[in-house]
């Protein structure tokens, strides 16, 4: 019996190997382009578009730019990095995690190691940093409940925890096209790492 297919062909010719991803395999175009057509929530969120997995790493990315104004600009990189993996394996909700298993766990950190070491950062991130980008992360959760998930403060303050409010200053959920998240993700991608030079 022949093996079963472990990899994916990309927009961009390349395949990636799901259970042995190479750094070589990892493209940008395909990472955003990816993202950008994952919906956060399993799209169960109000407006015309779907809050897509791109828009929500900008929002990371900014918010751990607050919470480490004074990080390496690598660590900005991470944190736009944090869900890179999903271009592939798509946007799992926590409670579908806990049902699959510690499989997908593994298959998250091989595609993580992947993507960071294509993009000149550490396999595994220093815990430091990955607690920063964590919290980060579950802000942008609160943020995202409250505004288009459907979510009362109440809610969302039990399951992500109430966010400082300064984090937040400013900034809100945005709902556009694919195109337009994936396009941003793309610049800002290219802005890190010119800035890492």
């Amino acid at each position: 019996m022949a093996p079963k297919r472990a990899w994916q062909r990309m927009l961009s010719g390349r395949r990636l190997d799901l259970l042995d991803p190479t750094p070589v395999d990892i493209e940008i175009a395909d990472i955003a382009h990816g993202l950008a057509f994952v919906a956060r929530w399993n799209g169960q969120t109000r407006g015309d578009y779907a809050y897509s997995v791109a828009e929500h790493s900008l929002l990371v990315e900014t918010l751990f730019s607050r919470i480490a104004p004074s990080a390496p600009v690598k660590w900005q990189l991470a944190a736009l990095l944090h869900d890179a993996p999903e271009y592939v394996i798509g946007d799992m909700i926590s409670p579908v995690k806990a049902a699959v298993g510690s499989g997908y766990g593994a298959l998250d950190d091989r595609l993580t190691a992947a993507v960071h070491l294509r993009f000149g950062l550490p396999a595994v991130l220093p815990a430091t940093i990955k607690r920063q980008i964590k919290r980060a992360d579950k802000v942008s959760a609160w943020m995202e409940a409250v505004q288009i998930a459907g979510f009362s403060e109440a809610e969302a303050t039990k399951f992500f925890g109430r966010p400082d409010a300064g984090l937040m200053e400013g900034l809100t959920i945005r709902l556009r096209p694919p195109k337009e998240a994936r396009d941003e993700f793309t610049r800002r991608h290219a802005d890190l790492m010119q800035a890492m030079g």
